[in-house]
């Protein structure tokens, strides 16, 4: 039992020497912690590669770890989902006195600011009891309005899961863990291991050269786990490397104070310099139709910027129009997609007090069911007579159809919120897409992923409720 370390720096072999130590160990059952949820099949190809079949072991993120460990606590609580907990944080805002952050928590994104600082203070194994200020006083509501809840959110599972390993015994059997992909560790990660070292051979490998200033910020990282290793480390050389020389010597060099002077960069490395955000695109962009004119798949280029948010409406407004494929991967808000943007909308001018402009951006998508020319002929006659009030909205509305919003109808009939949305959801799609024939247009599966999304939120919200605590 203990700790083994591997370091050394990219591509240097620490990846393969730990899976090889990983299917020498098959027979006892082994964990493979890998760095995120692609890593996994990934990984389970590479060893596929190596050995025809695997018929033992686990390979997963340490999120994978910290679950299968505190599935054995008995008296867990089930762990919220993101609407569960930003409905439990928002209620801790309402209910929670503050002082120098009571201006802050009158702004739309503060609950979100809040569930990350609490995360952070998870992560670190603070208690929200060593916590002072505002700060402390919310985190502790937070935990509250979940307990309240009868849940539990995923850093709090990891603080038991480790509290667990910590003082029961049967929570490890003794499998030898491996894990590699992590460049710093929580402190949650940090007493997982520490725990588990104790009662089971556990082999890490982390990113890390002596000398080098691109990491000296893992130094302090380094040097605890070799303390906790107790001398078992092993370090790997640079391999050499087919790649373009200046790269290489911007990765050697990188972050350096005095760096030694590198290679002629003869097209390996190019600045560019635009006007603003949507200059700055448009000369990438220009590379990127070099590249494509040369023969180079799109699906082989990678764009890399700090914030996806900042970057997409500049990156949405320039590619397309130059015939430039692309995809952005980031998170998308259900305010931010069509069905989302149409929902909310309704919900808002049925629900909030909202006027005629949120009521036709729902009338004017195509999940109306409505035609849009005859919904620019109304709105049209509204401005026309100034017409906004919401009452006399729909009163002329009604008046120059002939007839109700079916939607808004619908909507209005069902006394209960929850079941009123969702039955709004769904009425939203068949008005775009119809019941004749399955959609198979890119736009239609985009639709049934947003679909699925709020469904699964509205069914967690519609489950509190029923519980009588929403």
């Amino acid at each position: 039992m203990g700790l083994s370390l591997v370091v050394g720096p990219a591509h240097a072999g620490k990846v393969a020497l730990l899976l090889e130590r990983y299917l020498e160990a098959l027979e006892r059952d082994p964990w493979l912690v890998v760095p995120n949820r692609l890593d996994v099949e990934r990984v389970e190809r590479d060893l596929l590669a190596r050995r025809p079949a695997l018929l033992a072991g686990r390979i997963g993120t340490f999120g994978d770890l910290f679950e299968e460990i505190a599935a054995g606590d008995g008296d867990a609580l089930p762990v919220a989902s993101e609407a569960q907990r930003t409905l439990a944080a928002r209620r801790a805002i309402a209910r929670t006195e503050l002082s120098e952050l009571a201006a802050s928590a009158a702004t739309s994104g503060f609950a979100d600011t809040l569930l990350a600082a609490v995360s952070e203070l998870e992560s670190a194994l603070l208690e929200p009891e060593r916590v002072g200020g505002d700060l402390g006083r919310l985190a502790r509501a937070y935990r509250d309005e979940l307990a309240a809840l009868g849940l539990q959110d995923r850093d709090g599972m990891r603080r038991r899961a480790v509290e667990r390993l910590r003082g029961d015994l049967v929570a490890w059997d003794g499998r030898p863990l491996f894990a590699y992909g992590f460049e710093d560790l929580t402190a949650a990660e940090w007493g997982l291991l520490e725990a588990l070292a104790a009662r089971a051979d556990v082999a890490i490998s982390i990113p890390y050269e002596p000398g080098r200033a691109a990491f000296g910020a893992l130094s302090a990282t380094v040097a605890d786990l070799a303390e906790l290793a107790s001398g078992d480390v092993q370090e790997l050389a640079p391999a050499a490397r087919e790649a373009p020389a200046p790269l290489v010597h911007l990765e050697r060099e990188l972050f350096a104070d005095a760096p030694a002077p590198g290679p002629p960069l003869e097209g390996a490395l190019r600045f560019l310099e635009g006007a603003g955000a949507r200059g700055t695109v448009e000369l990438v962009a220009a590379e990127l139709l070099e590249l494509l004119a040369a023969g180079t798949p799109p699906e082989r280029i990678g764009l890399v910027c700090e914030s996806p948010e900042r970057w997409r409406a500049p990156l949405d407004a320039v590619l397309p129009a130059l015939g430039i494929p692309h995809a952005l991967e980031h998170e998308v808000r259900l305010a931010d997609t069509a069905l989302g943007r149409a929902l909310l909308a309704l919900l808002r001018y049925a629900w909030s007090g909202a006027g005629r402009e949120e009521l036709f951006v729902f009338l004017r998508s195509p999940f109306s069911g409505l035609e849009r020319r005859a919904v620019d002929f109304v709105e049209g006659r509204l401005r026309g007579r100034a017409v906004s009030a919401p009452d006399r909205v729909e009163e002329e509305s009604a008046r120059l159809r002939g007839a109700e919003f079916p939607a808004l109808v619908e909507l209005r009939a069902e006394p209960e919120p929850v079941a009123a949305a969702a039955g709004l959801l769904r009425t939203l799609v068949r008005g775009a897409w119809g019941l004749e024939a399955p959609p198979v247009a890119a736009e239609a599966v985009a639709d049934a992923r947003v679909y699925r999304a709020a469904e699964r939120t509205l069914a967690e919200l519609g489950a509190l409720r029923e519980a009588g605590v929403a």
